[in-house]
């Protein structure tokens, strides 16, 4: 029997560490590996993107649905390049993702060789927790480990690069000798708590509050229960980042959904008028949607002392895990008596809710967006995993879609790339092939990554128990987010060279490729299009041809601001400007008439 190569020993050190997948693309930089990989029975698997960069965004949508790191793979000089944005995606939204790169040979290295690429000047930012370069055999068990140990650790990318010939070498194991660096795989769970000093500090803030809002973000989503109880003693609203969506079930009647510019009025008002504010989990960074500095006492929680305190004046900053800290903090706090600040954050969800109802329900041309994801929001099974692109749809997602059940639902939340929601998608349903998954995308993003991976999903459909994943298709012609952008912050029309798209007939593709396609231009349609993706045997896509004139006001808007840059906003073309002003004021107060009444 041949003896074991670099490359062999790669791909058992991550099975001992229990990676199942990887999400690549191959090249002849790793083509030791693929060699490797072929030998080892695809275990773990190797699960082939359509570019390195929906590869990596793949793996970050594993890691964040599975909750263990994800692992990409791609060859040297441009396969290294690709991979750079989904690294900067579970860099900024902190996910654990370990990269392994190919590099050119050592020999050549320093040659001006083809693909020859300073890749540690090319990741040094991106995977800073740890980037390390495996020269020789020996050296690869510690630079493996430490990079999955790091990421899990830091929450954070990481990279090994391994050059070519590298690959290929015999492996031995560091010898018990000076200047070898032996290595080990276990890594035991480790909880970090602050002192009892600082916890009984910001008990004492928060007792001391009449009217308590609390921010959650993802950093709380193993806390859901203890922040149900914090929230319940406190008589507190709950609003969430959008990375945090998930971690309450909106239908609990003082969680307020999300909060920002794509976020709720209640949102809004809960922090406008809160006197305390308890920070759980979330480095949210637009401070103008917290309460105005001096109002409220604060207290924030997060696990990473380098982060905290950044966004807010807090009082008491509390290092630790979610869970545990609010575990220590529950006993020291004194129960509400006093509900009426409860009641007025349920009585605003209850007006913002037909507020949003009453605007899904408006006539558009030819369909509402905001009917779209308001209609899917009472079919979605209580086990979905939703994924939602950047731009306009992004704002739908947020408002519209009701989090209940074990629902799970993520995006880029702070990088905001296009491209990511069908990847995440893909990645969900290796983390849980027995679930449904959908994916919320523009058009944009659809003509950027979507559509190319369409074809993954038809290539490994087959082995997900529950073969549903749906892709829907905001169809507006329009890079809408932007657009709109340009109108509220420019105070002009869009610039139609970069702005209009083609009307793509991403049914007819999804059909091409085996799959369902349905394509939607009239409203009367939009259930049913539903209830058929989501009773598919297999993935679906659902063109829906949605109106870009349908504003996505922000939570604070007013009327002065509305009509400031009204006159460009409705139809592109040959009408009066005047009426067109008077025609979409028109339109935003038919559609948001509890908005708008004051700050």
């Amino acid at each position: 029997m041949a003896a074991a190569k670099v490359s062999d020993h790669v791909l058992e050190r991550l099975r001992a560490w229990g990676v199942e997948h990887v999400f690549g693309y191959p090249g002849d930089g790793v083509n030791g590996l693929l060699s490797a990989w072929e030998r080892a029975g695809d275990r773990p698997r190797f699960l082939q993107a359509r570019h390195e960069e929906t590869a990596a965004l793949a793996a970050v949508g594993y890691a964040k649905f599975s909750g263990r790191t994800g692992v990409c793979a791609a060859t040297s000089g441009p396969g290294a390049v690709h991979l750079l944005n989904g690294l900067y995606d579970a860099k900024l939204d902190h996910v654990p993702l370990v990269a392994l790169v190919g590099q050119t040979d050592r020999s050549a290295m320093g040659g001006s060789y083809q693909q020859e690429v300073d890749l540690h000047a090319l990741f040094k930012d991106v995977a800073g927790a740890y980037l390390e370069t495996v020269n020789v055999p020996q050296q690869l068990p510690n630079v493996l480990d430490r990079a999955l140990r790091t990421a899990h650790a830091r929450s954070a990318p990481t990279a090994v690069i391994l050059p070519n010939d590298v690959q290929d070498l015999p492996y031995e194991p560091p010898a018990h000798a000076h200047k070898m660096v032996p290595s080990s795989l276990d890594a035991s769970p480790w909880t970090a708590v602050p002192d009892d000093d600082s916890v009984a500090r910001a008990a004492e803030v928060l007792n001391a509050g009449e009217r308590v809002a609390i921010l959650i973000g993802q950093g709380a989503s193993r806390a859901a229960a203890e922040v149900a109880r914090t929230a319940e003693l406190l008589g507190a609203g709950v609003a969430k980042a959008l990375l945090g969506k998930d971690v309450l079930s909106d239908e609990l009647p003082y969680v307020t959904g999300a909060i920002g510019l794509l976020g709720t009025r209640p949102s809004y008002e809960l922090m406008r008028d809160c006197d305390t504010l308890l920070t759980v989990g979330s480095n949210f960074p637009y401070s103008e949607f917290l309460p105005p500095y001096g109002q409220a006492r604060a207290v924030q929680i997060d696990i990473d002392p380098h982060l905290i305190g950044l966004r807010y004046p807090y009082e008491v900053n509390l290092v630790g895990d979610a869970a545990a800290t609010l575990r220590r903090l529950l006993p020291l706090l004194t129960p509400k008596s006093d509900g009426r600040w409860r009641d007025t954050v349920a009585a605003n969800n209850r007006r913002w809710r037909t507020v949003m109802a009453r605007r899904a329900a408006l006539a558009a041309d030819p369909v509402n967006p905001e009917y779209v994801a308001h209609t899917l929001d009472r079919l979605l099974p209580d086990d979905a995993i939703v994924t939602a692109d950047s731009g306009s749809v992004a704002n739908w997602y947020a408002r519209h879609l009701t989090m209940r059940g074990t629902m799970r639902g993520s995006l880029s939340g702070t990088l905001a790339t296009m491209g990511c929601a069908v990847p995440y998608a893909i990645g969900a349903k290796f983390a849980h092939p027995d679930r449904p998954a959908i994916a919320l995308v523009g058009d944009g993003a659809m003509q950027m990554n979507g559509m190319a991976e369409l074809i993954t999903a038809a290539k490994y459909a087959d082995r997900w128990t529950d073969p549903r994943l749906v892709v829907a298709v905001w169809n507006n012609g329009d890079l809408n987010q932007v657009s709109w952008e340009l109108r509220a912050l420019g105070g002009s029309p869009p610039f139609e060279a970069s702005q209009s798209l083609p009307d793509i007939p991403y049914a007819d593709f999804a059909r091409s490729l085996g799959l369902d396609g349905i394509r939607v231009t009239d409203p009367a349609d939009v259930e049913d299009a539903w209830r058929a993706a989501l009773a598919s045997d297999g993935p679906a896509v659902l063109d829906f041809r949605t109106d870009p004139a349908v504003p996505p006001i922000p939570p604070h808007a007013e009327w002065d601001q509305i009509e400031a840059t009204a006159a460009s906003l409705l139809r592109r073309g040959g009408r009066d400007p005047h009426l067109v002003k008077q025609g979409l004021k028109a339109k935003v107060q038919e559609m948001l008439p509890d908005l708008g009444k004051g700050r």
